[in-house]
C-alpha cells in the first residue's frame, strides 16, 4: 500500500471518532448534552470532507476515476464501522451518574 493510502485509512478512523470524543459540535459549539443527531451530522459531514481530501490525493497520482453508487455505500459502510469503537465509548462506557 503507498503512504498516502495508509494516511487517508488512518485519517478515517480518527476522524470517525471525533464526533463521539467531545461535547463540542463541530469541534466549536460547546453543549451540555450533544445528542446523536448532532453526532450523525459530523459524521457526514466528515465523511464527505475524506471524500474530498481522497479524490485531491487520487488526482495528484493520476486521473480521478468516476464512481458509481456502490463505491459510495462501501466507503460509508467502512467508515461506520470506523466509528464502532468512539460510538460504544460514547453510549455504552459511560460512569454511572453521568
Amino acid at each position: 500500500m503507498e503512504v498516502s493510502v495508509i494516511v487517508l485509512l488512518l485519517l478515517a478512523f480518527v476522524a470517525a471518532n471525533l464526533p463521539f470524543m467531545s461535547r463540542r459540535v463541530a469541534g466549536i459549539w460547546r453543549v451540555a448534552n450533544k445528542h446523536f443527531g448532532w453526532q450523525l451530522l459530523e459524521l457526514v459531514a466528515l465523511y464527505l470532507l475524506l471524500g474530498v481530501l481522497a479524490q485531491l490525493l487520487e488526482g495528484r497520482h493520476s486521473p480521478v476515476h468516476v464512481q458509481k453508487w456502490q463505491f459510495y455505500v462501501t466507503t460509508l459502510a467502512l467508515f461506520l464501522v470506523f466509528a464502532f469503537p468512539g460510538f460504544i465509548g460514547c453510549y455504552f462506557w459511560k460512569k454511572r451518574g453521568s
